[in-house]
C-alpha cells in the first residue's frame, strides 16, 4: 500500500511539472520566436551565411561549420586554389599540413588529387592557409555528374571532410588577382 501511495504522489508530481512546462511556453519560447532577419531563405541554419569567400570563391563547409574552405577556380589556367577559413568564412586559418586532398570519382574510378601548400602572406613559418592544384584533370571533372568531390584536410589535429558543390554559373576570377 505504501508503494502505491508513493507511486501516486510521484505521478501526480510529474503531472504538475509537465503541466507547468506546457503553460510556460509563451511568446519568449523557441516555438514562437521568429527566425533572425539575416537568415537566407534557402538556409536552414539560424545565422547569417556569406554566399562566397573573401577571395570570391565558393564555400565548402567543414564540420558543423567549425571551419570553411574556399574554392577558387582560375578558369584561364585550370588551376584550383583552396583557402582554409574560420567558421565565419572571413579569416584565413593557417594549418600545419603540407598538402590537402580532393577525392573525386572520374570515369567511375575513385581518384585522389593533392593540393600543395602555397603559404599566403602572413602565414606563420611551417603553416599554410592556401593550397594549390595545377591538375587540369581535376578542374575539368570537378562538376561532372557523379564525381562527388570531397575536400579532406586536417586542422589542429582533427580530420575534416567537406562536400564540394562547384558550378560554372559565375566568373571566379572577377578580373583581378586573388593572391
Amino acid at each position: 500500500m505504501k508503494s502505491l501511495t508513493v507511486l501516486t504522489l510521484t505521478l501526480t508530481g510529474i503531472g504538475f511539472v509537465c503541466f507547468g512546462c506546457a503553460e510556460q511556453t509563451g511568446t519568449n519560447g523557441p516555438e514562437t520566436s521568429p527566425p533572425p532577419a539575416t537568415v537566407d531563405a534557402h538556409d536552414d541554419h539560424a545565422h547569417d551565411h556569406p554566399s562566397e569567400g573573401p577571395h570570391h570563391g565558393e564555400l565548402i563547409e567543414l564540420g558543423a561549420e567549425e571551419y570553411h574552405a574556399e574554392l577558387v577556380h582560375h578558369e584561364d589556367s585550370g588551376r584550383l586554389t583552396i583557402y582554409v577559413l574560420d567558421g565565419a568564412a572571413t579569416q584565413t586559418v593557417p594549418v600545419e599540413s603540407q598538402e590537402i586532398v580532393i577525392n573525386a570519382t572520374i570515369d567511375g574510378q575513385p581518384q585522389q588529387f593533392k593540393l600543395a601548400a602555397a603559404p599566403d602572406d602572413g602565414d606563420p613559418e611551417g603553416t599554410s592557409s592556401r593550397f594549390v592544384s595545377t591538375s587540369a584533370e581535376l578542374a575539368a571533372h570537378l562538376d561532372e555528374e557523379g564525381s562527388s568531390p570531397q575536400l579532406v584536410l586536417t586542422i589542429k589535429g582533427k580530420s575534416y571532410r567537406g562536400k564540394i558543390t562547384h558550378s560554372h554559373d559565375h566568373d571566379h576570377d572577377h578580373g583581378h588577382a586573388h593572391e
